[in-house]
């Protein structure tokens, strides 16, 4: 719902949109750059890409047949999801005249690939020193630290990465219920 709202918002250029560009626009430049563009880096395929790559490939040495496969498509619907939402919203980035910028395709992927991991990781038997909290926290930071990070470096508006926050658990949501029957 919350996702609806905000897409709502972005089309319709309503009181949401003028508030996340005022707030952006407190934002950008805030943090230490090359900090922030390191966070930002995060959700980017040559980072996120091989993270979930890895998670697959451990999988599938483990035993694994069905659920990387699940994991690999779910990381399919991110530009099949993504790039039509932002073709349809054409929303203007905040330091450029360049539109198709809502929702956050790195912070999607993010969320995605990350969470994916996660769930690959928490689906298979554990080596005891690996906690069964640590992969979701490391999740749920790396694609947080992504999203402050392309926000506080000017890359996004607060709510293209609030929107594809929201995305992630719902395209991670298949998967989630495959790994639980596991």
């Amino acid at each position: 719902m919350l996702f609806a709202l905000i897409t709502w918002q972005v089309a319709a250029e309503g009181p949401l949109f003028r508030l996340d560009e005022r707030l952006g626009g407190e934002l950008f430049g805030r943090g230490p750059a090359r900090l922030t563009q390191l966070f930002s880096d995060l959700g980017g395929m040559p980072v996120a890409l091989p993270v979930l790559v890895c998670a697959i490939a451990y999988a599938l040495w483990r035993g694994a047949r069905r659920l990387p496969v699940y994991a690999a498509l779910t990381m399919a619907a991110v530009p099949a999801l993504v790039i039509p939402l932002k073709v349809a919203t054409a929303r203007q980035g905040p330091l450029t005249e360049a539109v198709n910028y809502y929702p956050s395709g790195h912070t999607a992927t993010a969320a995605v690939a990350y969470g994916a991991s996660a769930l690959l990781l928490l689906a298979l038997p554990r080596p005891s020193w690996l906690r069964a909290w640590l992969p979701p926290l490391a999740a749920v930071l790396l694609t947080a630290a992504t999203g402050f990070g392309l926000v506080l470096h000017g890359y996004h508006w607060p709510l293209d990465v609030l929107a594809s926050w929201c995305l992630g658990p719902l395209l991670l949501a298949p998967l989630w219920w495959v790994a639980r029957r596991r």
